[in-house]
């Protein structure tokens, strides 16, 4: 049998392999407008996501109406808009269940790279680091001390 056993490299390759995502196509999503209009369309579809906050299709048309969006033709034409800011990065789709239903919500990435979760992650990984070379010293200290010959990995 090839999933286990010696063969286990081909194992972990082969899902590796598959499991991977597919790289967006950017050229299959059309705006089906010119690309200066597609990029006003996106950035004021951008705004009123980042105000609202994480918004479904229905609500971002109907806020779209309401911020008097010119260009989109309808809410399909809306959802093409959506997807090809998805595709660009400008927007993130996620699923929020609710009982035995789901909502997608739209919403927008965070400008900032370093936000305060990130900061407090940093800090926490800092803090391992100097807590692994502590004890990785520890041990090579009594290591030595019992005299095992690893004078070489002492510092």
């Amino acid at each position: 049998m090839w999933l286990g056993g010696a063969n286990g490299g081909a194992k972990t390759a082969f899902v590796r392999y598959f499991s991977r995502k597919c790289a967006p196509n950017l050229r299959k999503i059309n705006p089906k407008v010119p690309p200066q209009e597609a990029s006003s369309l996106a950035e004021s579809l951008y705004y009123v996501i980042k105000q609202h906050g994480p918004l479904t299709v229905s609500n971002t048309w109907n806020h779209a109406k309401e911020a008097g969006i010119g260009g989109l033709a309808s809410k399909t034409h809306m959802k093409i808009m959506l997807k090809w800011m998805r595709g660009r990065n400008m927007l993130k789709l996620f699923c929020h269940h609710v009982g035995s239903s789901k909502k997608f919500l739209h919403c927008t990435l965070p400008e900032e790279p370093q936000t305060a979760e990130s900061k407090h992650f940093m800090e926490l990984r800092l803090q391992s680091e100097k807590s692994f070379t502590k004890r990785k010293k520890q041990t090579l200290q009594y290591m030595h001390h019992l005299g095992t010959g690893l004078d070489m990995f002492t510092e």
